[in-house]
Parts: structure tokens; sequence; C-alpha cells
């Protein structure tokens, strides 16, 4: 070390002590900021897990719909209650296939040559309706009848198969309806379907 070094070392110990100062100061401000940012991703991760097992409050919106023997469609129940017309015991437990979405409307029986063991095909819209059903590329014939919000019937009719062509025949009731109901053809006065009878739709299929 130079002389001068050491006639200086004195004047520079408080600069000295000044940077350490500043770093420990550093240090100990870089490990508070390190804890804080730890405890505020532990409290995120904390509000995520809850976020994520929470059950909404509205339990139907949890349920699912009950898978089928048919691929794109759930199952559903459903009652008849007879009216004027048709020989069926009143409200007999009964199975049809679902089709409560936009796509599994369009699709239907489409393609299809049974009814795959059910003993229809219910269409529930969400809410009433006044579009008619064709029977494009549907090669089984069917029979349909419409019910409003209430489950009254409002009407029925014979479809004829038609190709897969764009200019297939329309049907529809003259009334506003909310469910529609396709068996095979000649098969609603069996189940009891007619003027003066009503639908009920849901709840799980017994034996299916």
């Amino acid at each position: 070390m130079r002389a001068e070094d050491l006639l200086d070392a004195p004047a520079r110990a408080p600069r000295a002590l000044r940077r350490v100062a500043v770093a420990a100061d550093t240090e100990v401000g870089t490990r508070r900021l390190q804890r804080a940012i730890a405890l505020l991703a532990l409290l995120g991760l904390a509000a995520l897990f809850r976020a994520g097992t929470a059950r909404p409050l509205d339990p139907f919106l949890v349920n699912e719909p009950v898978p089928s023997k048919v691929p794109g469609f759930p199952q559903v129940a459903f009652r008849v209650r007879p009216g004027a017309t048709g020989t069926a015991a009143s409200g007999p437990s009964l199975c049809a296939l679902l089709a409560d979405t936009e796509q599994r409307r369009q699709t239907g029986l489409m393609a299809r040559h049974d009814l795959g063991g059910y003993d229809g095909m219910v269409f529930r819209f969400p809410a009433q309706a006044t579009s008619s059903f064709y029977m494009r590329n549907t090669p089984l014939p069917l029979s349909i009848a419409w019910f409003d919000a209430s489950g009254r019937f409002v009407g029925s009719a014979d479809m004829a198969p038609c190709p897969d062509r764009p200019d297939c025949p329309l049907y529809g009731p003259n009334r506003p309806y909310l469910f529609g109901l396709e068996v095979t053809q000649g098969g609603l006065k069996a189940l009891g379907v007619g003027p003066g009878s009503s639908i009920a739709v849901g709840g799980a299929c017994a034996g299916h």
C-alpha cells in the first residue's frame, strides 16, 4: 500500500461504510421483495384452488345428460297422458333419445334405420318454436307430435323418408311448440298421443 493511500484511508472510510450500508439495505429490500412476491404467489394459488373446487349455487349447472347407446345423444325419460285417442295406460315411463342442442336437433334421426331400442326421440327447444321439420337423409319413416310449453298436444304428422336433397317436404304444426316427439311411423297411437293428450319430459330412464 502506498503512503498516500494510508493518508487517504480516513477520508475513504465513511464512503466505504456508506456503500456497505447501501448494499445491506439493498439486500434487505431484495429479501423483503422476494418474500412479498412469494406470499402473493401463495395467496393466488390458494384462490385458484378454491375457485377450481367451488360448486355452483345452482345444482342444475353441473347436471350432465345421461349418455345413451346412440353416440352423440343423451337419453331422457318421458310420460304420455292419453287424451281422446290411444290405448296406452296412463303415464307409463318411457325412454327416448334427447335432442336438446342445436346440433342434435339438426342431426335428429338422419341416416338411421331404427331408434336403437328407444321409444322415440324427444326434441327439446330452449323456447317455444314455430320452425318446421323435414326428413332429409332420413330413411326411417317417422311420425311426429308437437307439444307446447305446458306439455299439451298441438299437432302431429306422418313424415316420409326423403333423399339427401334440399327440397324435402316440411312438416310443422299451426301453433308454437316446445317439444317434438318422433317415433316410428304409426307409433303415436300406441303411446296414447293425440288430441287432448300431454307429455312430461325429464328424469332418468329405467332399464337402459
